[in-house]
C-alpha cells in the first residue's frame, strides 16, 4: 500500500505547477505599487476592505495574466532555455486549461474589486490585464521591437486602481506614478533582455538588444532613464509631494542615470545586471518615498 505522502505527490507537484503558471515573483511589485496608490490616494486611512482588495485582487489580475500568457507562449518557452520548463511548455499543464485558469482568477479579482472599492478600479485592473494578453502578448510581442514599451503600460496600472479603490477616480497625481512606471519599463526589461540575448534571438523575439546593436540599444535606454527621472518630479510642483519624496526621487534617479550612463559606455552583461537589480530597488524605493510623504510627513 503506497504511503499518503506518495499518494499526494503528484496532487503536490501538480498545484505547484498552477502556482507557477502565476509567476509569483512578478506579482509583488505590482501589487506593492497599487498597495501605494491607495496609501497616497487615501494619505494612510485606506478603507480596510478596500487596502486589501487593491492587493489581493490586483495580485489575482497579474497571476491571471501571467498564466494567460504563459498558455500563449507555450511555444516560445520551450524555445528558452530560461522558460521551456513552465508548465505549458513542458506539456504538463494543457494551453485551455492555463487559459481558464486566467480567466478565473480575473473574474474573482473584479467582483472582489468591485465589492470591496469600485467599478472604477475594477475596471481598471482588468484592463491592465487585457493590455498585457492582447496587446504585448498577441500583437506585438513576436512583431516590433517596441514591444515592451507599448505593451509594458500594462504594469502601470496597479497605482491607479489604488488611487481609484481610494477616492473614486483618477487625478494627474495618479496618472504621474502611472507614467513613471511606463517609462521605467523599458531600461529596466531591456537590462534584462541584454542578459537573456541569446533566449530571445534563438525564439525569435524581436526583443530591442536583439535587433539592435548595444550602443543603440544603451542610447534608447539612458533617453527613457532621463524621461523617467524628469516625469518623477512633478507632482512636487503642484504640491502632491513635498521634501522628502523630492530628495528620495532626485537620489534614486541621480543613481539610475549614473547606471544607465556607465551601461551606454560599457553596454555589456555586468552594467546591464547591476542597472536591472538597481531598476527594481528604484521603483520600490519611489512609491516607498510617496507614501511616506504623503503618509507620515504631510
Amino acid at each position: 500500500m503506497s504511503s499518503p505522502t506518495i499518494a499526494l505527490a503528484p496532487v503536490r507537484a501538480s498545484l505547484l505547477d498552477y502556482v507557477a503558471l502565476t509567476k509569483p515573483r512578478i506579482i509583488g511589485l505590482l501589487a506593492f505599487t497599487g498597495a501605494c496608490g491607495i496609501l497616497a490616494a487615501s494619505r494612510g486611512h485606506p478603507d480596510p476592505g478596500a487596502f486589501v482588495a487593491v492587493i489581493g485582487g490586483g495580485a489575482l489580475c497579474a497571476a491571471g495574466a501571467n498564466a494567460t500568457n504563459c498558455a500563449l507562449e507555450g511555444d516560445l518557452d520551450r524555445l528558452m532555455e530560461r522558460t521551456r520548463d513552465r508548465p505549458v511548455a513542458a506539456g504538463r499543464i494543457s494551453k485551455l486549461a492555463a487559459i481558464c485558469l486566467g480567466v478565473c482568477l480575473n473574474l474573482v479579482a473584479a467582483a472582489w474589486l468591485t465589492v470591496a472599492a469600485n467599478g472604477l478600479a475594477a475596471a481598471l485592473a482588468v484592463s491592465g490585464t487585457l493590455w498585457y494578453v492582447l496587446v504585448y502578448t498577441l500583437w506585438l510581442k513576436r512583431r516590433s521591437p517596441q514591444n515592451i514599451v507599448i505593451g509594458g503600460l500594462a504594469g502601470s496600472f496597479p497605482p491607479l486602481v489604488g488611487w481609484a479603490a481610494a477616492t473614486g477616480g483618477i487625478d494627474r497625481t495618479a496618472l504621474v506614478l502611472a507614467g513613471v512606471i511606463f517609462l521605467w519599463t523599458p531600461p529596466h526589461f531591456w537590462a534584462l533582455a541584454t542578459l537573456l540575448r541569446d533566449d530571445y534571438e534563438r525564439a525569435d523575439v524581436p526583443m530591442l538588444p536583439v535587433v539592435a546593436s548595444p550602443e543603440a540599444t544603451a542610447r534608447s535606454m539612458f533617453a527613457y532613464a532621463v524621461a523617467t527621472s524628469a516625469v518623477s518630479v512633478l507632482p512636487v510642483l503642484w504640491g502632491a509631494f513635498g521634501l522628502v519624496y523630492l530628495v528620495a526621487t532626485v537620489l534614486l534617479s541621480a543613481n539610475l542615470l549614473r547606471l544607465t550612463a556607465r551601461f551606454r559606455r560599457e553596454p555589456g552583461r555586468p552594467a546591464a545586471r547591476a542597472l536591472f537589480g538597481y531598476s527594481l530597488i528604484y521603483l520600490a524605493g519611489l512609491f516607498a518615498a510617496a507614501v511616506f510623504d504623503r503618509v507620515l510627513i504631510r
